[in-house]
């Protein structure tokens, strides 16, 4: 039976794994063991070598340049210490992604579109990596200044299994456990590998058997199958829309949350199943953990968070979901996106409160 074709993330994906990216991560795996084995205390260079290079080979020149030159000025203006300038250095290169005649000129890079996307997917991720790395500089004092030097910027900006398409990692946990020297044994790094390559398998398995019987995806793009649904059978739909989502993204995540365990690091925790969500800010907290605590960190906490005023938490809330809003794309049903997803968590924090007023609890 043929597979429904509509979902672009997951063809994509599988498409480029298949082809190269699954055949570089195992080469990463491969170094990282060696490393670990031979000669622990090198093992980020070593990595980051081999990030390196296969950027290089799958990019190519010009696109590893790109890259290299984004983290280049990132930690130049981090020199500066100064939030506010790095916040505004990330945001001008990240708007350097929509710019058409900028697109036009990397187009033309590539003999194909998907090698285009690539870099695209690549350089969005890539600039969260190096703000990440540029605010930890700011917020850092002289004497940790050598765990923040250029060459772990790119240790961190290269390392592969995170490199296409996350998760994030935050720089001060992958320093801290990068730099963290563990006994190593081969038998357990065996075993590990073996079980998730088996987990891994069956959520792929699950995905391909979505996508070849369900069908979501075609049904979505054609308006007469929904206008002739009953309102049952659409919100069975959307279910099963966001199910295939969080499935596809225990694949897309799993694999380099297993070649995270490999290297001796803790990955962020897997999405958590949508069927046992019942609120915007347990979606939030435990989809995406790794671009929650990227959010809460560098957005939320500096502009104030929970603990400013109620135009201050209104505000900072807002910020953060308008940053995320911009950083996928900008275009206009990601802001629509965004403000929905901003007045859901607003309107489920002012319940509570509410609830949490000791007259409305005697009341209740």
């Amino acid at each position: 039976m043929p597979q429904d074709p509509t979902d672009f993330e997951w063809s994509y994906w599988i498409e480029w794994g298949r082809e190269r990216i699954l055949w570089l991560l195992a080469g990463h795996l491969l170094v990282s063991q060696v490393s670990r084995l031979l000669v622990e205390k090198y093992k980020p260079w070593c990595l980051m070598v081999y990030g390196m290079a296969a950027c290089w080979l799958l990019l190519g020149i010009k696109g590893f340049a790109v890259i290299l030159v984004h983290a280049t000025i990132s930690f130049a203006v981090a020199q500066f210490q100064l939030s506010l300038l790095t916040w505004l250095c990330s945001l001008i290169l990240l708007s350097t992604l929509r710019i058409p005649a900028v697109e036009e000129a990397k187009r033309k890079w590539y003999d194909t579109e998907n090698e285009y996307y690539l870099l695209l997917f690549t350089v969005s991720v890539r600039c969260l990596f190096c703000t990440s790395f540029s605010l930890e500089y700011c917020w850092h004092g002289p004497a940790q200044k050598s765990t923040h030097s250029f060459l772990w910027m790119l240790a961190y900006v290269f390392y592969y299994p995170m490199f296409h398409n996350g998760p994030l990692m935050n720089f001060d946990e992958f320093s801290k456990q990068m730099r963290r020297q563990e006994a190593f044994s081969l038998k357990t790094n065996l075993s590990i590998l073996i079980v998730g390559i088996i987990r891994i398998f069956f959520w792929w398995c699950l995905a391909e058997l979505m996508i070849h019987l369900m069908y979501i995806h075609a049904l979505y793009s054609s308006a007469p199958p929904l206008e002739a649904a009953s309102y049952w059978a659409l919100g069975g739909l959307a279910l099963a829309q966001v199910l295939f989502f969080y499935v596809k993204y225990l694949v897309l995540y799993g694999v380099p949350a297993l070649l995270l365990q490999m290297d001796g690091l803790k990955p962020p925790a897997l999405p958590c199943c949508v069927s046992l969500m019942h609120s915007f800010t347990k979606m939030w907290r435990s989809f995406d953990v790794g671009l929650h605590r990227f959010l809460v960190r560098y957005i939320y906490v500096p502009m104030g968070g929970s603990q400013s005023s109620l135009l201050g938490t209104l505000f900072s809330t807002a910020l953060t979901f308008a940053f995320v809003s911009y950083w996928h794309g900008g275009q206009s049903y990601l802001w629509y996106w965004g403000a929905l997803n901003w007045l859901g968590v607003i309107v489920e924090n002012g319940v509570k409160r509410i609830l949490s007023i000791s007259f409305i609890q005697d009341l209740i």
